[in-house]
């Protein structure tokens, strides 16, 4: 008999198998059924068509358009959809993969046709058909062997070498098929293509096999996909938004950051305006952990090797790390991936007692990833990065109040950055994989302590995602939306009772029993890194910074030469009280200087001429809000003053 437990904890028994999601929904009312286009059984996203296990109790969950996953469901669907449409219009088409990304899907190409923007409008009417269509995609089930077999006949010759690599140790296999259409694939997929409601493609750009620059490039085309036509237009009307906050754009324009070829592909040059931006964000958070009790540290950007291997990092990392640097004398050195064996050394430095803990270590720690070529992205996506990384090491009994400061610190940082919109996820472990290290009690543990203070700080928007913790412990991510919309991955804090363990660095302290026991680390970083964040604030305000962030706060503009000395008088008066000012005193009109200082997104323009002069004030504008009159020179730095201490965002 099978148990079939729902989310309200009702139960539905099954005396005859096999049973299937569609079932389910069928026995509970037709328009559920018709509704339905996924489950989720036991954590696991299947299709609404795949066979249930044939006894015992699962868990499951029956997935509509309401339903966030089952938005990338229909994706990878139309992911299909747009492969076999590729297929219909040329020739000697070859297929990669086909995933889903963030706001859509790609699919990878071997074919002669160079395909451009002129192809696409061909590519979505052939897509409208097969969608017209409304066919079944069909689950097949088959062996290894017979799989290598079917993608040979068929001339698939990047699946046949995914399957005798990638795929090697799997004895079964699935397959999709679509009319005419069949793909490897392990799904899962929509009933019917029907259920896909609009359609776009994108972009097409090149792709490595596999992300290595050592194989052949791929054409790679973009698209995306929705339930209804409504949320696409809405969709496609963020994009043309987001192309107007382009951080590598703005970067540029605003002479904030750069990359050069020169220099290496994903390391960032920050300019001597983008460094301020940096510095002001590093003297906020340093600022609030000392308040807190942190002790800031420094440590090297290499390590040897053997550090990485007794903390897991290598080789558990080796694919997205710098190779080692090899010796003379035989030692290796890896670029620092991580900045948590360097703090783990530190606490190690000496005996560390009960009275010792909480030790709180901080630093700025900048540590080197190597992103495959086709994934760096300005600033968001890179190969080095600093990250305002702390390592707390504590007692089991201090894990919750210590979480809980670290979740507030992270609260803090978006809520000063206007930064309100956020959701919270709790990555834990997937019980069925082994990539987790340590017992399933320490796990179960961990992963109820993180709910516990969750609870008790009474988040709002929190949920559990199996499978999305680090190998050594659970963690809380803050995933914020901008003013867009568009969600950014960001702060996050992770529980660790990995790298204390006898398997790994052996920490201990001294209880007041004169016993040693075993400390638990907690890894948190608000911020994420200084890389990423500040890419995603460029966008967020679209290069208009708030007055405490901006590189140029005030800019003075002299109405003619005849008033530049008392100009200048200004500029000086306001610079020796801090503020980042400078003057505009070419011999061009107002408006001009006006014009100029709007395009670079100067928070504050002083307008200075004989009035301003004769009455020691200033004519004040702001970017957006234009003209704010007449004020004293004193009024207007106290203003500034007041705006830049309570960090105001307007």
């Amino acid at each position: 008999m099978l148990v079939v437990r729902l989310p309200d904890e009702s139960v539905i028994e099954f005396a005859s198998t096999p049973v299937r999601p569609i079932d389910v929904a069928q026995r509970i009312g037709p328009r559920l059924a018709k509704a339905t286009v996924a489950a989720e059984v036991d954590g696991k996203i299947i299709g609404s068509g795949e066979v249930l296990p044939r006894q015992g109790e699962v868990r499951l969950r029956l997935l509509t358009a309401k339903d966030p996953e089952a938005l990338d469901v229909l994706r990878h669907s139309c992911a299909h959809v747009m492969a076999r449409a590729v297929m219909r219009l040329f020739p000697g088409v070859e297929l990669g993969f086909g995933p889903t990304v963030d706001s859509g899907f790609y699919y990878d190409f071997r074919l002669e046709h160079k395909i451009s923007e002129d192809d696409f409008p061909r590519i979505e009417a052939e897509m409208a058909k097969i969608i017209a269509e409304d066919e079944l995609f069909e689950r097949i089930e088959t062996s290894h062997e017979k799989a290598v077999q079917i993608c040979e006949d068929l001339g698939q010759r990047l699946k046949v070498e995914h399957l005798r690599e990638g795929l090697s140790g799997e004895e079964q296999v699935s397959f999709y098929r679509q009319g005419e259409f069949l793909d490897l694939c392990r799904g899962p997929h929509v009933p019917r293509a029907g259920v896909i409601g609009a359609f776009k493609v994108l972009s097409v750009a090149g792709a490595y096999w596999k992300g290595d620059a050592s194989r052949e490039q791929l054409q790679r085309l973009y698209g995306t996909a929705f339930f209804t036509k409504k949320e696409l237009d809405e969709h496609l009307a963020r994009l043309e938004e987001a192309k107007k906050r382009d951080h590598r754009v703005l970067g540029k324009r605003l002479e904030l950051f750069a990359v050069d070829p020169e220099v290496g592909s994903g390391l960032i040059l920050w300019l001597p305006k983008g460094a301020i931006i940096r510095r002001e964000l590093e003297n906020f958070i340093y600022g609030e952990l000392m308040r807190s009790g942190y002790q800031p540290v420094y440590t090297p950007n290499i390590g040897r090797v053997e550090l990485y291997q007794t903390s897991g990092h290598y080789p558990y990392y080796a694919d997205s790390q710098f190779p080692p640097i090899q010796m003379a004398d035989g030692d290796r050195y890896l670029l620092k991936p991580m900045n948590c064996p360097h703090h783990v050394r530190i606490y190690q430095s000496k005996p560390r007692s009960y009275r010792d803990l909480p030790l709180r270590l901080a630093e700025f720690g900048t540590v080197y990833r190597f992103e495959q070529s086709g994934e760096l992205t300005g600033m968001t996506r890179v190969r080095g990065f600093t990250q305002d990384d702390a390592h707390i090491f504590c007692t089991e009994d201090q894990v919750g109040e210590e979480f809980r400061d670290c979740i507030r610190i992270t609260q803090l940082v978006l809520s000063t950055l206007g930064l309100n919109d956020y959701r919270v996820r709790l990555g834990f472990r997937d019980p069925t994989s082994d990539k987790y290290v340590g017992s399933p009690e320490t796990w179960e543990r961990a992963e109820a302590t993180l709910e516990a203070v969750c609870r008790e700080m009474r988040l709002n928007n929190v949920s559990v995602q199996r499978g999305e913790a680090a190998f050594y412990g659970p963690k809380v991510d803050f995933i914020v939306a901008d003013c867009i919309g568009r969600d950014w991955q960001l702060g996050t804090v992770q529980l660790d009772y990995n790298l204390p363990s006898p398997e790994r660095f052996n920490l201990h302290y001294i209880g007041p029993d004169n016993q040693p026991h075993q400390p638990v680390m907690i890894h948190r970083a608000p911020f994420g890194s200084f890389e990423r964040f500040t890419g995603m604030l460029i966008e967020h305000f679209a290069g208009a910074f708030p007055l405490w962030l901006a590189p140029e706060q005030v800019r003075v503009l002299s109405v003619s030469e005849k008033f530049e000395e008392y100009a200048r008088q200004v500029e000086a008066r306001l610079g020796g009280a801090g503020l980042r000012v400078t003057g505009d005193y070419r011999p061009e009109k107002i408006n001009a200087k006006i014009r100029d200082a709007q395009l670079e997104l100067i928070p504050y323009m002083l307008v200075v001429g004989a009035r301003e002069q004769e009455s020691g004030g200033v004519a004040v504008r702001h970017r957006r809000q234009g003209d704010l009159g007449a004020m004293p020179l004193d009024a207007a730095l106290a203003m500034f003053q007041e705006e830049i201490r309570s960090k105001t965002i307007r």
